[in-house]
């Protein structure tokens, strides 16, 4: 039996174009990471660190439930992104089932996203190579 996820994946590419022709009201990126959100997010992000995820989810359920697109974000992408996409998306389909919204994790997370568009203030804002090159 395989296990498909509540979420599906998406590409820096496919989430810059999303972001640049983004209708506030349509795509919220929600950025789980903790202490590194610091230096620098997707322009329009909201932060809710994975740390403290659970205890906020249903608010966040809640104030993105007419977005089409809720986009969990992290670091890499492996473990806090897809726990959050997971646990987000359980919760809005209890809370509404009739509900169309997509919920998508971003393949590769903040760290590849910037890599290919730190240099956009249209895609990333507040950007501090201190926290991420190397």
């Amino acid at each position: 039996m395989s296990f498909t996820p509540p979420y599906k994946y998406i590409t820096a590419s496919e989430l810059a174009e999303k972001v640049k022709q983004a209708d506030p009201q349509q795509v919220q990126v929600i950025d789980v990471r903790d202490d590194d959100f610091v230096g620098g997010n997707i322009v329009g992000a909201k932060n809710s660190p994975s740390n403290a995820f659970y205890d906020n989810v249903k608010e966040l359920v809640e104030e993105n439930k007419i977005i089409c697109s809720l986009l969990s974000d992290c670091a890499l992408s492996q473990v806090r992104g897809p726990k959050s996409a997971r646990i987000y998306s359980e919760l809005q389909k209890e809370l509404h089932p009739d509900s169309k919204q997509e919920v998508l994790v971003l393949r590769g997370g903040f760290t590849e996203f910037a890599q290919q568009y730190k240099n956009d203030p249209a895609l990333v804002e507040k950007y501090n190579s201190m926290y991420h090159d190397q």
